[in-house]
């Protein structure tokens, strides 16, 4: 069942009685934002940011951490019966959980409150060659333990889904957000996880147990990304990842926005219409919004890297 999204005022910031140089440039950072994130630039995308849709167009998001999938104490990523409070192992690698919810987000916030970002991912495909599936990113293309990738991936896809979904082909017949142009590697995206876990999401398909009983990590799909119509300019906070599976690729959205799903009201109504299916996750983006196709801090210093 679909979350209620809901929108939050940002606070105003204290002002402090003396800045530290890095806190300083936040504050020239967080002004020159305000004045320039309504307009639109035509610089090239800066190695730190990708597009996104929002409100019928185009938006530049500008990421400034590392991404969280948040394990809270009393939960079991890994499913070996053990509370993550009391099973060090589990800290050791990042477990990006489709479907699972923790109650908090990064900052200690009311997941109810908590913005949502929407990555759309696309399932459909004709493709039936194994070899097509992404392998596994990283110089020795072996990605983490257990980890499905290259032949492996795609000879589970076909027993899945009876074709190569183009959210895991090594060259997507359809244009996305992710991976970027600056960084077209398969299975990655700036300051993202370069591997996600389908085993709650796929829990009871053919050939996957329910409930699951390990991870079943994959590389993360090829994806674009929706935000809502009153977050399209925002300055850089964290959002919830909400994937939306795409059964259609009459609805997969143009890279100019001119067609498809490319605001929160058409994502809306093909979910209810059956053609879209949207889910949770433990997996938070920390990154700003402008409208337009780049962003307008992208030559700040910082900014670019």
């Amino acid at each position: 069942m679909k979350a209620e999204r809901v929108n939050i005022s940002l606070a105003k910031p204290r002002q402090p009685a003396k800045l530290r140089p890095g806190l300083l440039w936040l504050a020239v950072a967080s002004c020159a934002w305000m004045i320039l994130a309504a307009g639109n630039a035509s610089a090239q995308l800066a190695p730190n940011q990708t597009n996104g849709f929002g409100n019928g167009g185009l938006v530049t998001f500008t990421y400034l951490q590392n991404f969280d999938c948040v394990d809270e104490p009393t939960m079991d990523l890994d499913f070996n019966k053990i509370q993550a409070q009391s099973d060090p192992n589990e800290m050791q690698t990042p477990i990006c959980q489709a479907v699972t919810e923790p109650e908090h987000d990064p900052t200690g916030g009311d997941l109810k409150h908590t913005v949502h970002l929407y990555v759309l991912v696309p399932m459909f495909g004709t493709d039936t060659n194994p070899n097509h599936a992404m392998p596994c990113p990283g110089p020795d293309g072996i990605g983490r333990p257990g980890e499905l990738c290259g032949v492996e991936l795609g000879n589970a896809l076909l027993t899945l889904f009876h074709h190569i979904p183009e959210a895991w082909e090594t060259t997507p017949s359809v244009k996305t957000q992710c991976p970027d142009p600056n960084n077209p590697v398969p299975g990655t995206c700036t300051m993202h996880a370069s591997s996600v876990d389908l085993s709650v999401l796929h829990a009871g398909m053919d050939g996957v147990p329910n409930p699951p009983t390990d991870p079943l990590f994959v590389p993360t799909p090829n994806h674009s990304h929706i935000v809502d119509n009153s977050r399209v300019n925002t300055q850089p906070i964290w959002w919830e990842v909400r994937p939306v599976l795409i059964m259609n690729k009459q609805d997969w959205p143009a890279p100019d926005g001119s067609s498809g799903i490319t605001s929160v009201k058409a994502m809306d109504a093909a979910e209810a219409a059956g053609r879209a299916v949207e889910v949770g996750s433990n997996f938070f983006l920390f990154f700003s919004s402008a409208k337009g196709s780049t962003n307008p801090l992208a030559g700040m210093p910082g900014m670019s890297h």
